[in-house]
């Protein structure tokens, strides 16, 4: 009989120790598929963010490029004219050879600057932190401190 009671004992034990780690196996692969969603989501998110910093990367450039262009063309083409308005109004050809380039450029200097403020003011206010991956990890850790304890 105290053989017997023993036995029993012993199979408790070690069904007991087995379910333990059965448990501490099942906490192991969900944390591992815990992580790996982490790195996933971290990766998502930072994609996300990537491709704001770049589409407004290329605002700048268009606006920058833009505004060099319209720039020289302008000088080109609109110089000679002012030149000949101001003439026509009474200022001295001195005078009229260069205020119509600087008149000119300032106009066109204008135009660039409006155009790259939109994505300057956007990259300003743009968060780069994982907000979301962030708060995901905060909450896994308490869930795995509440498996654990």
């Amino acid at each position: 009989m105290i053989q017997s009671e023993n036995r029993m004992r012993d199979h408790e034990l070690h069904r007991d120790s087995r379910s333990l780690m059965d448990l501490i196996k099942d906490l192991r692969d969900e944390t591992v598929t815990l992580l790996r969603q982490e790195v996933t989501l971290a990766k998502t998110e930072t994609t996300e963010k990537v491709s704001v910093a770049g589409r407004n990367a290329a605002f700048l450039c268009t606006g920058g490029l833009i505004a060099y262009a319209g720039l020289m063309f302008v000088l080109l083409a609109a110089v000679v004219g002012l030149y000949v308005a101001l003439v026509a109004a009474g200022v001295s050809h001195a005078t009229s050879g260069w205020l119509s380039p600087l008149i000119i450029g300032g106009v066109v200097t204008a135009i660039g600057a409006v155009l790259v403020q939109k994505p300057l003011h956007t990259f300003r206010n743009e968060s780069f932190d994982l907000e979301r991956t962030k708060a995901s990890v905060t909450a896994d850790k308490e869930w795995i401190q509440e498996k654990v304890t």
